[in-house]
């Protein structure tokens, strides 16, 4: 794999490492032979959603984010194809991604951080993105439902209960689409950089608003409702300030439902490419199990509102 980074890259190599974690991507550390600190993306053999963008989309995503402001690696290049899957370059930035250390000693600040890169990602144009996709938001998670091998009642309840209660008039925007801890890099002073582009995706802002505030994205933090870090006071009054839209605590509870619905379609998912055959690995046959937790919290949330 070295050498197939190093002729991609047009450089020599002088180490390469496979990072663990990057359930739906392959992420490579890299150091060149010139002292460039990257990490090069490449593309697994199956996605955890069948709406998830190419690398070539997903490489186009973050240039116009970076454009736009939001805190992203700088973007170095598409490189096509590496050993039959296509890859991305993107510059190495520091900061913790591991969720259950984040939430151990969050920054003071990283819940209003949060909020002003939200705002800023909600305001790339959208005409600009071609590679990214308007939402069809249930019919995407019915379809991947649809792949599941056996029925999941809850689920469905919890899509049908959803799609009774949210708003439909909202004037769509860009929206992240896996806005959370995990996917932001973080040091002492807050937010680095936002990373994994690939559910990009035009559709109601509040999708990422609330996404963050599923259980699973509090990696075993306390209960407070922002990833495990903060409660959603200045989280929300920060980004009602900046853009605009106040978001009902009630409708904000139904698009947390959602949430638990949508990871749960995602486990079982990610279950399905190891069970199929296509991508044969552990992690991905132990996240199976995540989708019982998800149902179970779904539920809960859906009698508590009763």
């Amino acid at each position: 794999m070295k050498d197939a980074l190093a002729e991609a890259l047009g450089e020599p190599v002088a180490h390469a490492v496979l990072l663990a974690g990057g359930a739906s991507k392959e992420a490579w550390s890299v150091d060149t032979a010139s002292g460039r600190g990257l990490i090069v993306r490449r593309a697994a053999a199956s996605n955890l959603h069948m709406t998830a963008l190419t690398l070539r989309a997903e490489f186009d995503v973050l240039v116009a984010a970076r454009a736009a402001g939001v805190l992203v690696p700088q973007p170095v290049a598409y490189l096509g194809e590496i050993e039959g899957r296509e890859a991305f370059a993107m510059e190495r930035v520091p900061g913790e991604t591991i969720g259950r250390r984040i939430v151990k000693n969050p920054p003071a600040d990283l819940d209003v951080q949060m909020a002003e890169q939200l705002a800023l990602i909600h305001a790339i144009p959208v005409d600009a993105l071609p590679g990214a996709g308007r939402d069809g938001l249930f019919d995407a998670l019915y379809a991947d439902l649809d792949t599941a091998a056996e029925p999941h009642p809850a689920i469905e309840l919890g899509l049908t209960w959803c799609r009774e209660r949210l708003p439909l008039e909202r004037a769509q925007t860009f929206v992240h689409g896996d806005f959370r801890l995990g996917n932001l890099a973080v040091d002492d002073d807050g937010i680095v950089a936002v990373l994994d582009w690939e559910f990009a995706h035009v559709g109601d802002p509040v999708e990422d608003v609330a996404w963050p505030l599923v259980r699973a994205w509090r990696f075993g933090g306390d209960d407070r409702r922002l990833g495990g870090i903060a409660e959603i006071d200045r989280y929300l009054e920060r980004y009602a300030e900046l853009t605009g839209r106040f978001v009902s605590p009630d409708e904000l509870y139904v698009w947390e439902v959602l949430g638990n619905c949508k990871w749960a379609i995602g486990a079982l998912r990610q279950t399905g490419r190891h069970l199929s055959g296509d991508d044969r690995n552990v992690e991905f046959a132990i996240l199976g199990r995540l989708a019982c937790e998800m149902e179970y919290e779904l539920l809960d949330l859906i009698a508590r509102a009763a």
